[in-house]
């Protein structure tokens, strides 16, 4: 039977593995969030992710037809999205996506994307019947 200090020592483990696994993705999101910072935006950190919102994204954000405005999009262990507002909206899906790319870690674009070809081959709808779209709109219901 393990002790509680292994549990603990094998729990952080995990979790230093799952952050150097989505590590890539992270990496290109705090990228672009550096970018959001210098044009106003602004960065706060929740529950291990890093958020970064506001400023000329949120501008942009706004200004994009209905069907292609987002409230949120994660890399890795980042979030960027328009406001902290829509970034607190969106938290629960988001969240979601970030554990699928601590699972699939670098695979995890190219996996969305043929999931996004996948539907659309069964005559479906690219974004909304994606499976991991799927799984992060169930949990956000779930929550509510």
């Amino acid at each position: 039977m393990q002790d509680a200090s292994q549990q603990r020592r094998r729990g952080v483990l995990r979790r230093l593995a799952s952050y150097a696994w989505a590590a890539p993705n992270t990496f290109a999101g705090l990228l672009v969030g550096s970018l959001v910072l210098l044009a106003g935006g602004r960065v706060a950190l929740q529950a291990g992710v890093v958020e970064f919102s506001g400023g000329a994204l949120g501008r942009l954000v706004h200004s994009l037809p209905g069907r292609v405005r987002f409230h949120a999009i994660t890399l890795g262990h980042t979030i960027l999205g328009p406001s902290p507002a829509a970034l607190a909206a969106a938290r629960t899906h988001e969240h979601v996506h970030v554990r699928q790319y601590e699972r699939w870690g670098p695979l995890f674009l190219p996996a969305y994307v043929c999931a996004s070809i996948w539907a659309l081959a069964r005559g479906r709808r690219c974004y909304r019947d994606n499976r991991f779209e799927r799984e992060a709109y169930a949990a956000e219901a779930a929550a509510r």
